[in-house]
Parts: structure tokens; C-alpha cells; sequence
């Protein structure tokens, strides 16, 4: 009878209580080494082909994924498998899979029904020529803040950008970029993000006093973000016109994002929003059952790559982490620390290096709020500093790693890749630089 992975993966935990299958975690960069491998392939590909776009990422974490199996000390072949699968199957996949799932099929039935067309027109009617971008920005960070979740205001507010692109003549790469940047704006600072919390918890300071240091880091960084899409847009030709305003075919996407706004879970949020787009489908005669049932179908085929990309990542990311990959980051980065602006950049070291490796930015923070603790200590920082750069630092490398899962979505989305997102990724870049800052000149006075 075979054997299923979940009890290879039980067996062998079994055996590591008894004694009887020590774990030998590999050495150093060989642990690190599945990365290397995926980013080279990658990026070599790339340059032969003279076009970064045309290399398929599923491809790259393939050749990776089975290198990480191959070279791992898991036991057995049939071991490493369980456990490279148990990485690929864990519960934070999953759920990205199935909000993948229903974000296809709701943005499909979306289409069909015209309610991207009937957004981007109301878009397009309020807002001037200049102020596009800009405008497009604001909106994300204000959801974002609401909602407290990078994933949802990407869900909700990407496909409206990526059809107001096409109309305004900006590149659909680029609306796309000011979507994801002001997503990571709320996900950083929102009294509800998952990593606001993980942050404060794992410090134990309260969370408004992590707002209040964070806030003088991420607000001049979004201010003058907005200032550069001010001045992008000035030089904006006037917009065409736009077509009338359905309202009733925009309803979906209005209720997707109160539904957001209310923190509803996000699930719920893009069943509820499929449902209202068959309502009014059927209503005004725009769907039929066979076309409702085709575009379902193509919406979730069309995020069959991220599907998998997806699940290879978290196959690999687990191999990492169980050779001694992130273990071997946090002993190399903590030694030889020296002051305050030295301690705190370690902190910022580590889980920065922890999203790369792990593509999650709570997990990161998580991984690596021990030590983080243990550093703040003792060297004297304070908890409210140290919480606000574990949870700027994961939000930045999050946002801009190509295989993390809002970039992911947001490529999938806009259609687009990944990659052509990430060189107009401008927020992040902003708020490195005023995250470095605040190491350097200790900065805000109050808090360091």
C-alpha cells in the first residue's frame, strides 16, 4: 500500500523524538543554496534571451525546487518529497490558492458583465488629467489602511487600474506598481495587518505607539511618492472621454471594496462579489448560464501559473528552512554587532533576509522577533523602533520579490509579469531610504 506524505512526514518526526533519525541541518550557503540556484537560472535565461520577460518563473522554482530536494538531508527520497510537499501544502499556501481561485473567476465574470469598463469610466470622470496616478495611490493607501491586507486592496482596486491604464496611456506595469506600493502603505501601518500585530505581540508594545514611530518613517516616503506622481502626471495629455457610467454594472466592485473596508474576510469578500456579478448578469441579460459556468473556467485558468509558482515556492522556502537556511541567516547576522545603529540594523538584516527566504512577511517577522528581542535588550533599543523596522523592513522585501504572493496576484491580475511590475515600484524604494535614515541618524529622536 503507498504511503502517503503525511505519514512519511509523521514518521519521520517520530523517529527525530526517539532519537532514532537525527536531523543534520546542511551547511551554511548550501542551505541557502536552492535561492541562488532559482535567481541564477532565472536571471541567466534572461540575459541569453536578451528579455526578462519571457522566462517563465514556474519554470525557474522547478529547477530549484528539485535541486533543493535533491541535495537536502531528509532521508529517503520519498522523505524529502513529504517534506517539500508539506511546504507546498501548508495552510498560508493553500489559502493564497484558493483566494487565487475565487480572484479569478471574480475578475472574469467582472469582465463579462462590464463592471471594470463601468469603474474605469467613473475613474476616469472624476478624476483630472494630472491626477491620475496620484489619485490611484491615495486610493490604495486609503484602502489599504482600512482594510489591513496588501492581498485585498490588490484584489479590489488592480483590475480598475490596469483598464485605467489602457485608457490614460500609462503603461499597465506602471498602475499596476502604484496599486501594490500603496497596498504595502496600510499593510505597514493598519492597526489590523496581520504584520502590525505580529510585530507589536512578538515586542509586547502597544500598537499605537508602533504607529507613532512608524508613521514618521512610512509618511514622508508615501508624501513624496504622491509628490513624483504629481509631477509624472503633469505632462499628461487630456483624457478621452469617457463612456457613460453604469452604475448598476459597478456595484461588484463597490461592494467588494466596502466589504473590504468593513474587514470582512477576503473570501467571503470575492464569493460575495461573484455572486453579485451572476445577479446583475442575468439581470440585464450580459450572462447566461454557460457563459457565467466559460468565464469561471477562464478566470481560474488564468491563474493556473501563480497556482503553481506559488506551491513550488513553498516547497522550496520549507526545504530552506528545514536544512538550517534561516538559522544559519540569524547566527551570521547577529555576531559582531556593534551599537545601537549596528543592532538595529541587524534587525533590519534579518528579516529582511527571512522574507527572502521565507516570501511571507508575518512569518518573517515571527522568525525572527526572538532574536530581535533578545537584541533590543540587549543593546537598549526601544520595542516601539524595533517593532516598527521589523514590520517596514518584511514590507519592503515583500513587496518587491517577484515570487511573493501579491506580486504574484497583482501580475496576474493586470496581466502582466511580475517583473515588468518591479521597476516602477517607487514606494519601496522611497521607504528603504527613509527606513536606512532612521538607522542612521536615529531617527525619530523619541524613539531611538
Amino acid at each position: 500500500m503507498a504511503v502517503t506524505p503525511r505519514k512519511y512526514l509523521d514518521e519521520i518526526r517520530r523517529k527525530a523524538a526517539s532519537g532514532l533519525h537525527a536531523h543534520k541541518p546542511l551547511a551554511g550557503m548550501l542551505a541557502l543554496s536552492p535561492l541562488l540556484v532559482f535567481l541564477a537560472v532565472y536571471l541567466v535565461s534572461a540575459l541569453i534571451a536578451k528579455d526578462f520577460y519571457k522566462i517563465p518563473v514556474a519554470a525557474a522554482f522547478l529547477i530549484a525546487s528539485v535541486y533543493a530536494i535533491l541535495i537536502s538531508r531528509g532521508g529517503s527520497l520519498d522523505n524529502r518529497i513529504a517534506i517539500f510537499s508539506e511546504g507546498a501544502g501548508n495552510k498560508t499556501v493553500l489559502l493564497m490558492l484558493w483566494i487565487f481561485v475565487l480572484a479569478g473567476a471574480f475578475a472574469a465574470t467582472a469582465k463579462e458583465i462590464g463592471a471594470i469598463e463601468a469603474c474605469v469610466n467613473f475613474t476616469l470622470t472624476i478624476l483630472p488629467s494630472n491626477m491620475v496616478l496620484a489619485g490611484l495611490f491615495l486610493a490604495a493607501c486609503v484602502v489599504s489602511m482600512a482594510v489591513g491586507s496588501s492581498v485585498g486592496t490588490i484584489v479590489a482596486l488592480v483590475p480598475i487600474a490596469a483598464g485605467i491604464g489602457a485608457e490614460s496611456g500609462f503603461s499597465i506595469p506602471m498602475v499596476t506598481a502604484v496599486i501594490v506600493g500603496g497596498a504595502f502603505f496600510g499593510d505597514n501601518l493598519s492597526f489590523i495587518s496581520d504584520t502590525t500585530i505580529a510585530a507589536t505581540r512578538m515586542l509586547d508594545c502597544p500598537m499605537a505607539d508602533k504607529f507613532k514611530a512608524n508613521i514618521w518613517i512610512a509618511g514622508p516616503a508615501a508624501l513624496a511618492v504622491f509628490a513624483l506622481y504629481l509631477f509624472i502626471g503633469a505632462e499628461q495629455a487630456a483624457l478621452p472621454p469617457s463612456g457613460d457610467i453604469s452604475w448598476i454594472r459597478a456595484l461588484p466592485y463597490l461592494l467588494v471594496i466596502v466589504m473590504a473596508v468593513c474587514g470582512v474576510n477576503v473570501l467571503a469578500v470575492l464569493f460575495s462579489g461573484l455572486l453579485a456579478n451572476a445577479v446583475i448578469g442575468f439581470a440585464t441579460g450580459s450572462l447566461t448560464w454557460l457563459s457565467f459556468l466559460t468565464a469561471i473556467g477562464s478566470g481560474i485558468a488564468s491563474m493556473g501559473d501563480l497556482i503553481i509558482v506559488t506551491m513550488l515556492a513553498g516547497g522550496m522556502l520549507e526545504m530552506i528552512r528545514y536544512n538550517g537556511g534561516l538559522d544559519f541567516l540569524l547566527q551570521r547576522l547577529t555576531r559582531g554587532i556593534r551599537g545601537k545603529r549596528g543592532a538595529e540594523g541587524s534587525i533590519a538584516a534579518l528579516v529582511s533576509l527571512a522574507n527572502f527566504c521565507t516570501a511571507n512577511n508575518t512569518v518573517a517577522i515571527i522568525s525572527t522577533a526572538g532574536m530581535a528581542r533578545e537584541i533590543c535588550d540587549k543593546y537598549g533599543l526601544n520595542p516601539r523602533k524595533v517593532a516598527s523596522l521589523l514590520d517596514t523592513f518584511s514590507c519592503i522585501v515583500q513587496c518587491v520579490i517577484p515570487y511573493g504572493a501579491q506580486m504574484l496576484m497583482a501580475a496576474g491580475l493586470a496581466g502582466v509579469s511580475t517583473f515588468s511590475i518591479t521597476r516602477y515600484l517607487y514606494y519601496p524604494l522611497a521607504l528603504l531610504v527613509m527606513s536606512l535614515l532612521s538607522i542612521l541618524l536615529r531617527y525619530p529622536k523619541k524613539y531611538s
